[in-house]
């Protein structure tokens, strides 16, 4: 059974139930702009599907980034400048995660928001007893990942992930856009078909802040207890929850 209870995880913003907005679209509406959309941009330049987002929800649309790097808040802030970018702020991030936030703040025309888990690591630690993410990694994700990015995409109608289909096998089927029935909102994946050398590219051509920790032989970064380096020949992932049957930590699926 999961450590973690039902009652513990009830999604609300941080005010309460937000008012009903008449002037916001149906779920039934969000999903046939995802479906279209798909059709049409698969294929089409990442500026275009971000740019398409931006046009379409306007200050319904956000970034979210692991700030791994900035190329995603970079790209769209090219066409939507000023646009909310969320992270996720669990408490558990490397040093040198946290400077790339800072440094994104400070140097691009973007708004970052940091969210962080209604619970703090100590808390956690008194309530479900400590280093959860070793006992129960599902759970730990749950509090501290996907439980605070629901509360704070409460208000918007998309958000745009840098998820890319040459990360790992299980992304490998990434749509450009696509409809998340779970959340009731538009998923936008601008640089699903990127490779790794066009992210590359992206970076030296704009000078794009990135995390310090790929230069010492991470392939993905996420929270310090349950990344490490990855290995000659490993995918980009193959460094998260090494210990652990998880590929995820469930924001994507």
């Amino acid at each position: 059974m999961s450590l973690v209870s039902a009652a513990s995880l009830r999604l609300v913003g941080p005010g309460g139930a937000t008012p009903a907005d008449p002037t916001r679209r149906s779920p039934d509406e969000l999903r046939a702009l995802a479906e279209q959309a798909a059709r049409d941009l698969e294929g089409a330049p990442a500026l275009e599907i971000a740019r398409w987002a931006a046009q379409t929800f306007g200050e319904r649309f956000c970034v979210t980034s692991s700030m791994a790097d900035a190329v995603l808040a970079h790209l769209v802030s090219r066409v939507a400048p000023g646009v909310d970018v969320v992270f996720l702020d669990t408490g558990l991030h490397f040093p040198e995660t946290l400077r790339v936030r800072d440094e994104v703040a400070r140097t691009l025309p973007v708004n970052v928001r940091s969210i962080r888990p209604r619970l703090t690591v100590g808390q956690q630690d008194g309530q479900y007893g400590p280093r959860l993410f070793n006992k129960s990694p599902d759970d730990c994700c749950q509090l501290r990942k996907v439980e605070p990015l629901e509360r704070a995409l409460t208000g918007y109608d998309a958000w745009a992930a840098g998820l890319r289909r040459d990360e790992s096998p299980t992304r490998a089927n990434t749509p450009v856009v696509t409809f998340d029935a779970r959340r009731g909102k538009v998923k936008v994946n601008p640089i699903a078909a990127w490779t790794q050398r066009e992210v590359d590219a992206y970076i030296a051509r704009f000078n794009v802040p990135v995390n310090e920790l790929f230069k010492q032989g991470y392939g993905s970064i996420g929270c310090w207890p349950c990344t490490r380096r990855t290995k000659a020949g490993e995918d980009a992932r193959a460094g998260r929850w090494a210990m652990f049957e998880k590929t995820e930590c469930g924001l994507h699926v």
